[in-house]
Formats: structure tokens, sequence, C-alpha cells
């Protein structure tokens, strides 16, 4: 007959460390859900945000868009008004009417810059770019490339980086790929009449 060797004072004592360990996992797995959970918290908060952010971007964009948009055809008579101006101007009436005309334009510009409008004035030369521009025409041009903007027949413009109206531009049209040189011989003859076939390398 076996005799148990543990003493009431050891069994309890094994009781008891055998339950605050499994209290203590418990514990830790309880913490590990509650940290998770917060950080799902945390991160759906951070999203309500950045979407309420980027809805009330919008929102003050196509507000301005609209009032934008209504003043564009203003900005185009201003620049219209000024590239039609004599370069030597001599009624002082006249000149001090000009200058006013430029003031104006340039605080509209002013207006425009801090709201967010930006101009679209491709230069001359620039690469054509569908995103920006329109093409209202294509010719041939031996000053640009294929491809390029050669003039700007009505600027465009941009809202916080969006295409608001693209420029109006004129393009150069790309060439044709340049043809192979024609054989000078021709039915066996080279063009001094010579038959190709008969003709010996001397330089062999």
């Amino acid at each position: 007959m076996s005799e148990d060797t543990g003493t009431p004072e050891s069994n309890l004592e094994e009781d008891g460390t055998a339950l605050l360990n499994k209290a203590l996992e418990e514990l830790q797995a309880e913490n590990a859900q509650l940290k998770e959970q917060a950080m799902r918290y945390a991160a759906e908060v951070e999203n309500v945000k950045r979407r309420a952010e980027r809805e009330s971007n919008d929102a003050r964009a196509f507000g301005i868009q609209r009032f934008a948009t209504s003043l564009l055809n203003v900005a185009d008579v201003l620049s219209r008004a000024l590239s039609s101006v004599p370069a030597d101007i001599a009624d002082p009436a006249f000149k001090n009417f000009v200058a006013g005309i430029d003031m104006t334009e340039k605080e509209l510009a002013g207006a425009f810059e801090k709201n967010g409008v930006k101009k679209i004035a491709p230069l001359k030369g620039d690469r054509f770019d569908p995103n920006l521009h329109q093409a209202v025409i294509e010719q041939p041009s031996t000053e640009v490339e294929g491809g390029c903007v050669i003039m700007v027949m009505q600027a465009g413009y941009e809202l916080f980086g969006r295409v608001i109206r693209p420029a109006m531009v004129a393009v150069a049209a790309k060439t044709a790929a340049p043809q192979p040189a024609p054989n000078p011989t021709k039915n066996g003859y080279d063009s001094s009449g010579e038959d190709a076939g008969d003709r010996v390398d001397t330089q062999a």
C-alpha cells in the first residue's frame, strides 16, 4: 500500500499557484483583447476624422469652384484687353486707364492664388499634357517638336490640383517617320548606266 508523501500544506500551495497562474493567463488574454479593441477604436476615429476633413475640403473646394468658374471669363476679358494695347501710348488718360486694367488683372490673379486657383499656361515647346491641356488645332511646325505646344489660345485653371478648365492650345503635328533612301541601282544598272552585276570590286 503506497503512502501519500505530500502534506496538506504543500498540496494547498500547489493548488494556489495553479489558480494564480490561470488567473494571470486570463488577465493577460483580457488585456491583449482590450488593447486590440482600443487600437481598432483609435484607427476608426482617425478614419472618421480624415473622412470628415476630406468632405469638408471637398465642400469648400466645390463652393470656391463655382465662384471661381464664374470669374474665369472676367480674367479672360482682362487678359485680352491688355494683349490688344499698343506698345506706345501717347494719351496720358488712356495710359492710366490701361494701368488700371493691369492692376485689376493682378488683383484678380492674387485672389485666385489665395483661394487655391492656379493658372495653367504652358510655354512654347512644352510637351502637350492631355490632363491639363486641350488641343484646339494641330499644325506642322519647324520651331517645336511634334506633340509640343506652339501657342496658348486660352489659359486654363486648376483648383487644389483639380482641373476646372483645361488650357486651349495649338499643338505641333507629329511628323511621319523618315523614309529610307532609294536604292541607286535600278533594273540591274546603277546611275552611270553600267551593269551592277558586271562591276568588279578592285579593293579586294
